[in-house]
């Protein structure tokens, strides 16, 4: 399926998944470029040396493009976009909107820029400053989220940008495919979709409770880290909910410090990524300081595999997916269903008189 999304990045499929920290490793991203979709390697959760030594690996695994997400407010997003350069990465994503300097940066060594977003205006920003395409998520997607919902924020940004733009936040299959199209966007991003695939890298038993999942077991909470985060419910949740003021602090410093650990990042480093997630927002200290709480514990649930420990980021269409099949597997089938539903559809709806 040609759409501009494909030319752009030199992919065969419009289909995107999404850099998932500690979920999109080397071994998903490979199994979906391989697909001929584009995969997307989740940075955030690595060291510089961890991200070179990733990128190295999908490019043993594969010749397909594929691309590096990274947090353009991190402090060593300089160093993170000299490595995606020097590796020859086809595309760089990012989870916050990069600064101008950083596009051109970036298109100078011919690194097509995907920034994601959750409003117009902010798709507005980035493409003024020489994005090559955007990625939308509504609210239905998982983890940190906004409150419109894909159907109404889609077609704003579509309308207000003359770049591709790819649709994110409740889709996974098809059908969603088709509809995004007929929104008149280039592509869909999926992330949990792609989390429940038998090449994701998540334990059995986490994948076990997504399955299981309904839609009502999806929450959306600030109790984690200060900001709306679409999630499974669970046990933690529910006590991180009820817990005290002093209680969550003592356990945001206890994440942070082995967040400090496990990443060797300073403690100065630390605060002032921190003071960058609270530029332009309405946090409190303690909600800052609550942060460090997300890095851990989204990996005591997608790399420890603790379902009791963890935080389980999770799309709406968590409710809907009832299997694991591969990546090649889920990309063939989502593009034959958007065949069958095109084909299908002059059948369906007779033209007005």
């Amino acid at each position: 399926m040609d759409t501009p999304l494909t030319r752009l990045t030199g992919v065969l499929h419009p289909v995107v998944q999404t850099g998932m920290g500690w979920v999109a490793g080397p071994r998903l991203v490979s199994a979906t470029a391989a697909a001929g979709a584009l995969g997307i390697l989740g940075s955030a959760t690595m060291t510089p040396d961890q991200l070179r030594s990733a990128i190295r690996e999908v490019k043993d695994r594969t010749d397909a493009p594929f691309g590096v997400n990274l947090r353009a407010d991190a402090g060593d997003a300089e160093e993170r976009v000299r490595i995606i350069i020097d590796e020859g990465v086809r595309v760089a994503s990012f989870a916050l909107a990069p600064s101008r300097e950083l596009i051109a940066r970036l298109k100078d060594a011919g690194v097509v820029v995907i920034p994601s977003v959750g409003a117009r205006r902010h798709a507005e920003k980035v493409a003024a400053w020489g994005a090559d395409a955007v990625v939308v998520q509504g609210g239905e997607g998982g983890g940190h989220t906004g409150e419109v919902a894909t159907t109404v924020l889609l077609p704003q940004v579509v309308d207000a940008v003359d770049i591709p733009v790819i649709a994110a936040g409740g889709f996974f299959d098809g059908r969603g495919l088709v509809a995004a199209l007929a929104y008149g966007a280039a592509g869909i991003a999926m992330g949990t979709r792609f989390l429940l695939t038998s090449d994701s890298t998540v334990p059995d038993a986490v994948k076990a409770r997504y399955l299981a999942a309904t839609v009502r077991d999806v929450t959306v909470t600030t109790a984690v880290d200060g900001l709306p985060h679409r999630m499974l419910r669970s046990e933690l949740v529910g006590s991180l909910e009820r817990s005290g003021r002093l209680t969550a602090l003592l356990r945001a410093v206890r994440h942070a410090a082995s967040f400090r650990t496990m990443s060797g990042l300073s403690w100065p480093r630390m605060v002032r990524d921190g003071l960058s997630l609270k530029h332009g927002k309405d946090l409190t200290w303690s909600q800052v300081l609550l942060a460090a709480n997300t890095p851990m514990l989204l990996k005591s649930s997608m790399v420890d595999g603790r379902t009791d420990t963890g935080v389980m980021a999770s799309g709406q269409v968590t409710g809907l997916i009832e299997d694991l099949p591969s990546c090649a597997e889920l990309v063939d089938r989502i593009m034959a269903e958007a065949g069958a539903v095109l084909s299908g559809l002059p059948g369906r709806a007779e033209p007005p008189q």
